[in-house]
């Protein structure tokens, strides 16, 4: 009877040596082989294996070069107009505010003055002009006519045939200069978008492309004569550039037309993507810096002028295993990671691994792709086994 006690309180001790060193929670069977070191092994059902979260090495195109930089956004400069007055006078009105989005041709503000009044009346003078010449020609073209037919009847001397001649090529130079004249004055009345019978012409400056007001310093009955200051600024956001200051010792790593990718302070966690537009060909002379601008797309008009970022520079990528960084945890014997070999067996392996890059870090060796590791609860099985 004390026998049976004795070896029922044994087996008992067994169980819970068992369940403190993490390894299965019934003994194993007699001659069964014991885990090896470094090896937890947890029941089926085990509320342990709850606290454990997996995930699947993989294989990451990563860059082997990269050059970090700071980087702010611009205005395309291909795509910004600063618009000026085609005429001096009175801004009669203006049809914009700042941070207004207009269409290519929309209306932006009208101006008259002495100069629109100027170019009506230079086109109605042409008209008269030519009118007059060609009124000219026919006269001329007819003393010519009658000059010859004199000449054939022997009426009049020959001189007298040159004579009408000449005036009649004169009459026809003088009607091309009209005609000239008239065309100059019919394109500034083009160029003013203004008609010939206005009486009170007014111009109405009008967007060169779509885009958004980005500055105004021109107000309503105001008087505007200088016409070489810009009044208006007109931007195309639908693309901005990126500019960042790369360190002159890096800049071979970088070339016009690779992708770059972005990322923005007022969008943590986002990453968007350029492609290097314009290299400097100066380098700063006191930061040592070469300036590089990169093209973005900017369809929904999220990025604006002026806000910072970083920009990532990569030269070439390579295929490589990556675990996610959180898999990994520091030891005596080094980086290891918790592989599951079977369901609820996790063995310790030691891992060489390369630069981080992001939320994943670079394996050289010691695990291989399509291996399963412990993400969350790593420290848990570390406290269950000891280094080997």
């Amino acid at each position: 009877m004390k026998a049976s006690i004795v070896n029922a309180f044994l087996a008992f001790l067994a169980v819970a040596a068992a369940s403190c060193s993490g390894r299965a929670q019934t003994p194993p069977a007699t001659g069964a082989e014991a885990a090896p070191p470094g090896t937890v092994e947890f029941a089926a059902g085990s509320p342990m294996l709850t606290e454990l979260h997996r995930a699947t090495v993989t294989v990451a195109d990563l860059p082997t070069e990269e050059v970090v930089a700071t980087g702010k956004i611009e205005v395309n400069p291909n795509r910004v107009s600063k618009v000026l007055l085609p005429v001096g006078g009175r801004i009669v009105s203006v049809a914009v505010k700042v941070g207004d989005a207009v269409a290519a041709g929309a209306p932006l503000l009208t101006v008259e003055g002495p100069d629109a009044d100027a170019a009506v009346s230079a086109a109605l003078t042409a008209d008269a002009n030519v009118a007059q010449a060609r009124a000219a020609i026919v006269k001329a073209r007819a003393d010519f006519d009658r000059a010859t037919d004199l000449f054939e009847h022997n009426a009049i001397a020959m001189k007298e045939v040159i004579s009408a001649q000449s005036a009649m090529v004169q009459a026809e130079a003088v009607g091309q200069q009209a005609d000239a004249l008239r065309e100059q004055a019919r394109r500034r009345l083009a160029v003013l978008n203004l008609s010939a019978d206005d009486p009170r012409p007014q111009v109405v400056v009008r967007a060169p492309f779509s885009g958004k007001v980005l500055e105004l310093s021109i107000v309503p009955g105001e008087y505007r004569n200088d016409t070489t200051a810009s009044v208006m600024t007109v931007a195309d956001l639908a693309t901005v550039w990126v500019s960042s200051q790369v360190p002159e010792s890096y800049i071979r790593f970088v070339q016009v037309g690779e992708r770059v990718d972005i990322s923005l302070l007022a969008y943590p966690g986002e990453t968007f993507s350029g492609h290097v537009s314009r290299i400097a060909d100066t380098v700063d002379p006191q930061t040592r810096t070469v300036k590089v601008q990169a093209e973005m797309k900017n369809p929904d008009g999220r990025f604006r002028p002026e806000m910072y970022g970083r920009i990532h520079h990569i030269e070439s990528t390579v295929r490589t295993v990556v675990v996610p960084s959180a898999a990994v945890v520091e030891r005596d014997i080094g980086s290891v990671v918790f592989v599951e070999t079977a369901p609820g067996r996790f063995v310790q392996r030691r891992v060489t691994l390369g630069a981080r890059a992001g939320d994943v870090v670079r394996v050289t060796s010691g695990v291989e792709a399509g291996e399963v590791v412990v993400v969350d609860g790593v420290m848990l099985l570390k406290n269950l086994v000891k280094a080997t």
